[in-house]
């Protein structure tokens, strides 16, 4: 079982992580006069990271809650 600490931390990692993979997905649209196509290239992986943070902060949740 990880400490909070470190819990913390594979948060923070996955939020900078999804928030990257969020701009590259931003940077990537194609423009066709006014027209904006966006052409998903990381949905996969970004919904994993989403899942993974929503997981991770159920966790500290619980810690915290825990210790009250």
């Amino acid at each position: 079982m990880s400490n909070k600490h470190e819990i913390e931390e594979e948060l923070a990692q996955a939020e900078s992580r999804l928030a990257d993979l969020c701009q590259t997905e931003c940077s990537s649209h194609a423009y066709d006069n006014q027209t904006v196509t966006i052409n998903p290239t990381c949905g996969s992986e970004m919904q994993s990271l989403r899942e993974e943070c929503s997981q991770l902060r159920v966790i500290l949740e619980a810690m915290e809650a825990s210790e009250d």
